[in-house]
Formats: structure tokens, sequence, C-alpha cells
């Protein structure tokens, strides 16, 4: 249980900042219509056989929905606190394949990234936000689970 007001405040700094992350990314997928993750997955290199299945003609259009309203759906999910620990594994997951997307290995992206790079910390943060149940913390997953709570004791008190 979280319990300090600092580890609070990290929490939710955290939240916000990923949410805003993704949700930013959504804003220039999701309203451009001729928006495709073709073109960053054609420049894959240590594992470019593996996202090339998802450039084919019939994968491409699939792919790029679900990219797009999945950036869109993780980051509404961490701003409002409401199903945080499905949205930020579903985001670590995101972060871990573009990671492998961008990898030559061993560098990332480019020769300052060796092995790591930001990809990995935003995994990392949403695994903390997995783990510290952050939804609970000025969420709607908090709210949600203490009006369980208040109807169950209504429903026991009933019962009596």
């Amino acid at each position: 249980m979280v319990t300090s007001y600092t580890e609070r405040a990290f929490i939710i700094f955290f939240r916000f900042t990923m949410g805003w992350t993704f949700l930013y990314a959504a804003s220039h997928q999701v309203f451009e219509p001729n928006w495709s993750a073709v073109a960053f997955l054609q420049h894959t290199k240590t594992f470019h056989e593996l996202f090339q299945i998802f450039t084919t003609p019939m994968m491409a259009p699939t792919t790029s929905f679900l990219v797009k309203y999945g950036h869109l759906l993780i980051g509404l999910s961490l701003i409002s606190g409401l199903l945080v620990r499905v949205s930020a594994s579903f985001g670590a997951l995101l972060m871990l394949l573009y990671w492998l997307a961008h990898m030559d290995w061993p560098f990332i992206e480019n020769k300052n990234n060796f092995i790591i790079d930001y990809h990995i910390v935003y995994a990392g943060v949403l695994g903390y936000l997995i783990a510290t149940r952050a939804g609970t913390v000025f969420g709607l997953d908090g709210w949600l689970e203490r009006r369980a709570a208040g109807s169950s004791a209504i429903s026991r008190a009933a019962a009596r």
C-alpha cells in the first residue's frame, strides 16, 4: 500500500507523464488519416524479418490501427487512472517491441545508445506503475475499489 506523500506524488507524476507521452503520440496518428506504422517498421535492422510481417499490405492497416488506438487508449487509461495495470502492461510490451525495432545490435536507434535507450526506461516506469497499483492513487481504479468496498459493507449490513 502506498502511504507516503512523496511516493504518491511520484506515482501521479509518472502516471501523468507516461499518459501524456502516449496521448501525444496518438495525436499525431489518430488525427492524421494517412498515418501508417509501415514507415517505422520498414527501417528495422536487427529483427527486420520479424517486423516485416506487419508491413505487408494485408497486415499494415491492422497494425496501424492497433498502434494508433493503442497509444490513445493507453494514454487515456494512465491519465484517468482507470485499468492502469492492464494499460501499463500493454504499454510496457509496446515499449519493448519499439526497443527491438530500433535495435542495430548492440546500438539502439543510433550510436549514442548502447543496449539501453528511453524505451527500456519507459518500460521500467510502466512496470513501476503496475507494481504500485498506480490507478488507486488519485485515479478511477481507487474510486472503483472504494465504491466496491462500500457496497460490500452495505450488503453485509443488510444481510444481518
